[in-house]
């Protein structure tokens, strides 16, 4: 059995008061709670919800899904190097296959991960039972332990819930980018009395609360904490940015020197200043933004 031991993380991740004048102003306190910071190849949240899907795997070679610019299929090759596990990445695109591997994939190769592509419409039904069973014999991987997309199930909300906890009494809402929804629904069900936090998707669609619900009933067997989302920050979509967005995230860096990763973490701290600005936040308020990761390459 394998051991994720070799994936020592630094625990609890930093947590660094930021003097921005676009708060100070208005009476409120930001935080940066540093996940990107916990470990050089696992980013913040990836690893928080990879290494209990790890554990739970036992050894068995990982097969997992993404699209071609997927943090997290970059962090489960990194895992699979670093513990020596085979790993395999469903790659949503078909027409992406034969041509030059982008970055991000080409990290994932070189990581030892099999990247496999499919059409899309055989991705959107990856979760059913008769789908799944074909892509695994397809990939040669039927015994092979699967973490869904985006690293988001019961394990991994479970090992998120150490992210809220390690918040306790520090923060008033704390504020998180979301994809799949997992880190939010971990991060509400770890945080004390009085304490909210708030999920920023970077996919546009309305859906992101049911899966956050469906999740929280997985890991905990309700809806747990209070916690709501904001959906006005997505920016077009997953992995779609604006020259309005970027401009953000370059006067931000040169204000904090924090290095800012544009397709999730911009996006959430442009939600804060958006909503510090309309007075979202009563005068007193401390704001945390999780640094979920960082700019890749």
């Amino acid at each position: 059995m394998t051991s994720p031991a070799p994936l020592s993380p630094r625990l609890p991740s930093p947590l660094h008061e930021v003097d921005d004048e676009r708060f100070g102003r208005r009476g409120l306190r930001l935080l940066l709670k540093r996940d990107d910071l916990i470990h050089p190849e696992l980013i913040g949240n990836k690893w928080r919800k990879l290494v209990p899907n790890i554990g739970a795997a036992r050894g068995r070679p990982l097969v997992t899904f993404g699209g071609a610019y997927s943090n997290h299929l970059r962090a489960t090759a990194a895992a699979g190097r670093i513990l020596g596990l085979d790993t395999t990445g469903v790659v949503r695109g078909e027409e992406l296959a034969g041509h030059p591997l982008n970055p991000s994939l080409a990290r994932c190769a070189a990581d030892g991960m099999r990247l496999y592509f499919v059409d899309r419409s055989t991705y959107r039904h990856k979760h059913e039972p008769e789908t799944l069973a074909a892509l695994l014999r397809a990939v040669g991987a039927e015994g092979a332990y699967v973490v869904p997309e985006g690293g988001s199930n019961g394990a991994a909300v479970r090992g998120c819930r150490a992210l809220g906890e390690e918040l306790r009494g520090c923060a008033d809402v704390v504020a998180v980018a979301c994809g799949t929804g997992g880190t939010l629904a971990g991060l509400a069900a770890g945080l004390g009395p009085g304490q909210r936090a708030l999920g920023v998707p970077v996919l546009k669609g309305g859906f992101l609360g049911g899966e956050v619900e469906a999740l929280q009933e997985r890991a905990f067997g309700g809806r747990t904490g209070e916690w709501s989302l904001d959906e006005r920050f997505h920016f077009g979509g997953y992995a779609r940015t604006t020259p309005a967005l970027h401009a953000f995230a370059d006067d931000f860096e040169d204000r904090h020197g924090v290095p800012v990763e544009r397709l999730y973490v911009a996006k959430v701290l442009y939600g804060l200043v958006a909503l510090a600005q309309e007075g979202a936040f009563p005068r007193g308020t401390t704001v945390t933004a999780v640094v979920t990761g960082r700019p890749f390459p």
